[in-house]
């Protein structure tokens, strides 16, 4: 049996290059690796590039809400420290999520860029990856498939006051925060921001 695949990168098509460059590099603290010929790529690790954008021969329509394509894009981090203080520093150049969410599985912050597609900031909860999906299997799951949002601001205070990794990965820490919107209503429209 051979070896699987792995995600290698994803291309998006623009007709506004420089803002998703400008996005991406920021929310990932990557850099270009090339750009020319209509194309430019980026990286943020020891991949050569993991996000492209190239540009339409003419223009490119708008991203519609309503049409079938890519949703959102998942980087995950580390640790939940590390996935705070990107969170931070993104804050203070201005760039906040569309919505948080517990999911149970991750603990994830969703960012819109520029051509309204959503990319994903995360941690695993679980070590394992057959305990992740037993997770997903269980009540919590069944019961909600996508979880609570939660107070981003309020995790960094309790994280610095002491609180526990385990502690605030949970949905019952999300759920005993203050009543945040719909997560389901941020990931499909374009005018809720957190």
């Amino acid at each position: 049996m051979g070896s699987a695949p792995r995600l290698a990168h994803v291309v998006l098509q623009t007709g506004q290059p420089e803002a998703m460059t400008e996005f991406y590099t920021t929310l990932l603290d990557g850099h270009v690796v090339f750009s020319g010929h209509g194309l430019t790529f980026i990286t943020c690790d020891e991949e050569h590039h993991r996000i492209a954008f190239v540009a339409p021969p003419e223009g490119v329509e708008p991203k519609s809400l309503t049409s079938a394509g890519m949703h959102h894009m998942a980087f995950t981090f580390e640790t939940l420290d590390d996935l705070l203080e990107r969170f931070e520093k993104l804050a203070a150049k201005r760039i906040r999520p569309a919505t948080p969410i517990q999911h149970g599985v991750t603990t994830s912050l969703y960012y819109r860029d520029p051509d309204g597609n959503f990319v994903e900031l995360q941690i695993d909860n679980f070590a394992d990856p057959d305990e992740a999906t037993a997770y997903m299997r269980g009540p919590d799951y069944d019961e909600d498939g996508v979880g609570p949002a939660f107070d981003v601001k309020r995790m960094i205070e309790a994280r610095k006051a002491g609180a526990t990794v385990d502690e605030l990965t949970t949905r019952a820490w999300a759920h005993a925060g203050p009543t945040l919107p719909d997560p389901m209503i941020a990931l499909t429209s374009t005018d809720v921001t957190i």
